[in-house]
C-alpha cells in the first residue's frame, strides 16, 4: 500500500498559514489602517499567478498563499470593526477616524 502524504502536508502547511496571517491582519491594522487592503490584493493575485506557474507542492503552497492574501482583505475590515468596538486596541497615533465601511 501507497501512502501519499500530500493532502496532510498541505493541510498542514494551512493550518501554519492561518496561523501567521492571523497576527499580520492583526499587526497591518493597527499600523496602517483597513486602507492596506490593496497591497494584499496584489500580493494575493501576485501568488496565484506564480501557482499557475509551479508544479507539485509548491504551486499548492502558493495558491493557499494567495487565497490567505486574498481572505486577509477581509479580516482586515472586521479587523477594524473589532477595533471600534474595543476588543483589541487603536493606535492611538493614528490622526484619521476609523471607519472601515470606506
Amino acid at each position: 500500500m501507497q501512502v501519499n502524504m500530500e493532502g496532510v502536508a498541505v493541510g498542514i502547511v494551512a493550518l501554519v498559514m492561518i496561523g501567521v496571517f492571523h497576527p499580520i491582519v492583526i499587526k497591518c491594522e493597527y499600523y496602517f489602517s483597513h486602507r492596506i487592503w490593496p497591497l494584499f490584493l496584489a500580493a494575493g493575485i501576485g501568488f496565484l499567478l506564480a501557482a499557475l506557474f509551479t508544479e507539485g507542492m509548491l504551486s499548492m503552497i502558493l495558491g493557499l498563499a494567495g487565497v490567505s492574501c486574498l481572505w486577509s482583505i477581509r479580516e482586515l475590515q472586521e479587523q477594524a470593526r473589532r477595533v471600534e468596538k474595543g476588543w483589541f486596541p487603536k493606535n492611538p497615533n493614528r490622526k484619521e477616524p476609523m471607519d472601515c465601511t470606506k
